[in-house]
């Protein structure tokens, strides 16, 4: 494999530009991707033909614009090149309004009330920012989904939004410190992504996993993830062929997959990129979700994504590393060498500070699932408490310069912002802490809450617009300031801003059952469930958040809060449904028949001339009746609580508290039953494929 002559190669970018454009419209185009400059029509003609014919080489016969509507997966609608011609033929044509603006049916996504059922139409609107690439015969050019009237349907604009608003205040703090240099500025994202790889064989024995994603039933295998001894182990062959296929199709388009390995939990992996501009690195992501599924599907293996497929292992996450760059490439997240260097990166860092701490429940929702809530606080995962590790050192250093008191690595007289060199701090300025939900890692910030099958957008559009919030409050304070008392204005914002929000900073154990009582001391949120968090979303103060920033109107951001929410009472609806279909369809037969055949097997000893002892057979059989009839009155149970929650006209948000509070009980009292008579069934009776198989059986 040539990896540089097939990096890239399905991908129209820079490269691709360069050779196929005029040096006028490469130049343009370079503008509108550096620093968002609109492209007029005619530059747009020249960009779709050059694209056609650079796709048309490749084998692509269509094109479709690629959007990311509400309902956590990507949409498209194909159409084809070819255009009539007059001598009864046909022409391969595409053209700059093509490629600009596309038309698809609104009504039938998702959009919160934003939309009637009649109101259909719906717009596509060219992202250039993000770069066309072709996959299955066909040229994909990413797109932002709106409706008619202009509300943002998916999750592309809103991103597009919160990276223009951290660009804007990022600029003021720039030119504050003199940076003239700087044309913008824009949030880079790595995102690890985790995920399981099973038997496909035995994945289409389980309707669970083929309904919702994860196992519904399910007892302990012998051996879990307790000797440690998957994580960065030897990679099966066939796992090692899944990978190695996986990497040549990510880089085809143009994806910087660089590190894979084992994961803590048997059958788990991970595979992590290379940081990109955010909103790149959100596209980038839900290929490379699609293609782990379709590659997985070559090898007869199966690739899960949700967030806690199996209980009683670690969940997979999505690892949201974050940080801010000057379009030249600096790290505004990174220590520099020169006092001024260290003054600057000090304001962005308690920018961070005060904006995870104001907006933690901004953060936390952006994490928000059905699946994610069965993982965060267990194996591996964050707790759903919002805290930011900094490390002994870092914050130290903050720590003296809030009290104005010597410390040991600097100078010994007390840090004076502008005046002494902040001691060099490595990339690694202290350990990892693996229990924090985001963590500051050198320079970047890891947020460890995200789960494995969602998008990394809501994350990072809370992520910037809350620090741009922040940044504009700096900017505008120190606009005030004269100029012989900028490090004097400087020097007390940093120190009263880490004073009033230093309590969202935590170096401990995150698992640690001391932390919650800490963390409510502190005033902290813990929002334990996604209907906790999400509700928070319409706050007063966070639509005037979203509204300063011109992220959401309030009819988008209610729009969202309400399509979550019913995302999560559909998924609790879908599998409390396979469970009562599963219990009633599979396990209590299978059980009744297995009862019938050890009932006979007694009768025939004890009939005998001389009846024989099964005394254990007796209290398998009784054991296995009692778990039956608790099994079949719970599924009673379920279902009649759905019934009642199918009638249930109440809005969104009471009945995702009703289905947290009702069904998920119900669905877990179900399951012990079940799973409780699968440790006594024989194998070869049981219907479907264990945990052993499962979690053992990739060879």
């Amino acid at each position: 494999m040539n990896i540089p002559e097939i990096f890239g190669c399905n991908v129209f970018d820079d490269s691709a530009m360069k050779s196929r454009l005029s040096r006028g419209v490469y130049e343009a185009m370079k503008r509108t991707i550096e620093d968002g400059r609109s492209l007029d029509l005619g530059i747009a003609n020249e960009v779709a033909e050059a694209m056609k014919d650079w796709a048309v080489e490749r084998g692509a016969t269509h094109f479709t614009h690629w959007f990311q509507p509400m309902t956590g997966v990507t949409a498209e609608k194909h159409e084809s090149f070819i255009s009539p011609s007059a001598n009864g033929k046909i022409i391969m044509e595409f053209s700059g309004r093509e490629l600009v603006r596309g038309e698809s049916d609104a009504s039938s996504f998702p959009s919160g009330g934003l939309r009637a059922t009649f109101e259909a139409r719906g717009y596509t609107a060219w992202d250039p920012t993000s770069y066309a690439f072709i996959k299955d015969d066909t040229l994909y050019i990413p797109t932002a989904f709106c409706s008619y009237g202009g509300e943002a349907l998916d999750k592309k604009t809103p991103l597009l939004r919160s990276m223009e608003a951290l660009n804007r205040q990022c600029m003021r703090i720039l030119r504050l410190f003199g940076d003239s240099s700087v044309t913008s500025v824009r949030p880079t994202v790595g995102a690890e992504q985790e995920y399981f790889l099973i038997d496909a064989d035995l994945y289409a024995k389980r309707p669970d996993l083929i309904f919702t994603g994860r196992t519904l039933f399910g007892a302990k295998p012998p051996k879990g993830a307790e000797l440690d001894d998957h994580y960065y182990g030897t990679i099966k062959p066939r796992v090692q062929a899944f990978m190695k296929d996986l990497d040549e199709e990510l880089w085809k388009l143009g994806i910087l997959a660089k590190t894979e390995h084992n994961e803590a939990a048997p059958a788990q992996h991970e595979l992590a990129p290379v940081f990109i501009v955010a909103n790149t690195a959100t596209d980038q992501n839900q290929l490379t979700m699609e293609m782990m599924r379709k590659v997985a599907r070559r090898h007869g293996l199966e690739c899960l994504l949700h967030e806690k497929p199996f209980q009683g292992v670690s969940g997979s996450g999505k690892h949201n590393n974050w940080s801010i760059n000057a379009v030249s490439g600096e790290n505004l997240l990174k220590p520099g060498k020169t006092p001024r260097d260290n003054a600057r990166f000090l304001l962005f860092l308690v920018a961070v500070v005060k904006a995870v701490d104001e907006y933690q429940d901004l953060l936390r929702l952006s994490a928000a699932s059905a699946g994610n809530d069965h993982r965060l606080g267990k194996n591996e995962a964050p707790p759903a408490i919002v805290s930011i590790f900094l490390g002994d050192e870092l914050t130290a250093i903050l720590d003296s310069i809030e009290s104005r008191s010597e410390y040991s690595a600097a100078a010994e007289e007390p840090l004076r912002l502008g005046v002494h060199v902040l001691p060099k701090l490595p990339r690694d300025t202290t350990d990892r802490n693996r229990t924090s939900p985001f963590a500051f890692t050198g320079n970047k910030f890891e947020f460890r809450m995200v789960g494995s099958s969602e998008s990394l957008a809501c994350t990072n559009i809370m992520l910037n617009t809350a620090v741009a919030d922040a940044l504009c409050s700096f900017a505008d304070e120190l606009e005030k300031a004269a100029p012989e008392d900028f490090n004097g204005a400087l020097d007390a914002l940093i120190r009263r801003t880490y004073s009033e929000h230093k309590r969202i900073i935590f170096n401990g154990n995150g698992y640690n059952e001391a932390w919650i009582a800490e963390a409510e001391r502190r005033g902290l949120l813990n929002l334990a469930s996604t209907p906790d968090a999400v509700v928070r979303m319409t706050d007063r103060k966070n639509l005037d958040l979203f509204a300063r920033h011109k992220v959401y109107s309030e009819a988008e951001a209610r729009s969202r809060r309400d399509i979550i929410l019913d995302h999560y009472c559909k998924i609790l609806n879908i599998e409390a449904q396979t469970m009562v279909y599963m219990t009633r369809r599979q396990y209590l037969p299978a059980v009744w028949k297995y009862e019938g055949e050890l009932a006979s097997s007694v009768n025939a000893k004890q009939a005998g001339a001389v009846p024989l002892p099964c005394r254990g057979q007796e209290q398998v059989l009784a054991k296995l009746s009692r778990l039956a009839d608790t099994a079949s009155s719970r599924c009673d149970r379920l279902e009649a609580r759905l019934g009642k929650l199918r009638a249930d006209s109440s809005g969104p948000d009471v009945r995702a508290f009703r289905f947290k509070d009702e069904i998920i009980p119900a669905m877990e009292a179900l399951r012990e039953a079940v799973d409780a008579a699968e440790t006594v069934m024989p194998l070869d009776a049981w219907p479907v494929p264990d945990y052993g198989a499962l979690l053992f059986c990739t060879k």
